[in-house]
C-alpha cells in the first residue's frame, strides 16, 4: 500500500496509520459516489442538477455530502453566481483533475475485466 520510498513520511501522511490524515483523505475519495462525481465533472463545469442527472441513482443528500467533501479536500470548486435564484456550478481543481486520471484508469480496468468479473460472479453465485 505504501512504497518503500515513502517510509519516512510523517505520521499524518502514512496511509497505514488508522488515525492519519492520509487515511482520512483516502477514505473520503475512495467511495463510489465521489469517484462517479469526479468522472462526471471531467473537464466540465456542471450545475448541481446537471451532476445529479449525470450520476444516476445518487440522492440529493449524497450528492450534497460528496460535493462538500470534494470541496473541503480541495478537489472541486463551487462557484455561486449572484442571480435569482442563485446559480451554483462545480468544477474540478488541478488536484481533482489529477485524481480524475486515476479514476479514468479504474473505469478502464472495469471495462477491460467486466466479462471476467461477470463470469466469476455467476460461478460464485451458483
Amino acid at each position: 500500500m505504501v512504497s518503500k520510498g515513502l517510509s519516512n513520511l510523517s505520521d499524518e501522511a502514512d496511509l497505514r496509520r488508522a488515525d492519519s490524515l492520509a487515511r482520512e483523505i483516502f477514505s473520503d475519495v475512495a467511495n463510489k459516489w465521489a469517484l462517479l462525481i469526479i468522472e462526471a465533472l471531467g473537464e466540465r463545469t456542471l450545475r448541481f442538477s446537471e451532476l445529479r442527472n449525470e450520476v444516476e441513482g445518487i440522492s440529493h443528500k449524497m450528492l450534497t455530502q460528496n460535493l462538500r467533501m470534494l470541496e473541503r479536500n480541495g478537489l472541486a470548486e463551487r462557484k455561486v453566481h449572484p442571480t435569482v435564484p442563485p446559480r451554483v456550478e462545480y468544477t474540478l481543481t488541478e488536484p481533482g483533475q489529477a485524481l480524475r486520471a486515476t479514476v479514468d484508469l479504474i473505469c478502464g480496468w472495469t471495462h477491460e475485466y467486466f466479462g471476467h468479473i461477470e463470469s466469476a460472479r455467476r460461478r460464485f453465485d451458483t
